[in-house]
């Protein structure tokens, strides 16, 4: 569905946040929601919030998975 949106907060080096990205362009080719990512690196306040359990996803400005994003549960998600 169009109207759902996706947010990624990650770090530039970081493979679970690489793993993560995959399985949501994946998904968004599939779906078409909208995709932003946010890179913490830097930031004091994301630092603070996010730093030690990126990747943090949001969905519809809800937290949904941190660390992990699984792929059924962001389909059903994404159906809903």
């Amino acid at each position: 569905m169009a109207g759902h949106q996706v947010l990624l907060y990650s770090r530039r080096t970081c493979g679970l946040c690489d793993e993560a990205r995959a399985i949501i362009q994946f998904e968004r080719n599939r779906w078409g929601f909208s995709f932003e990512e946010t890179f913490i690196d830097g930031d004091d306040r994301l630092e603070r919030d996010y730093g030690l359990r990126v990747p943090v996803v949001l969905v519809d400005g809800v937290e949904r998975f941190e660390f992990v994003v699984d792929r059924e549960e962001l389909r059903s998600l994404l159906q809903g």
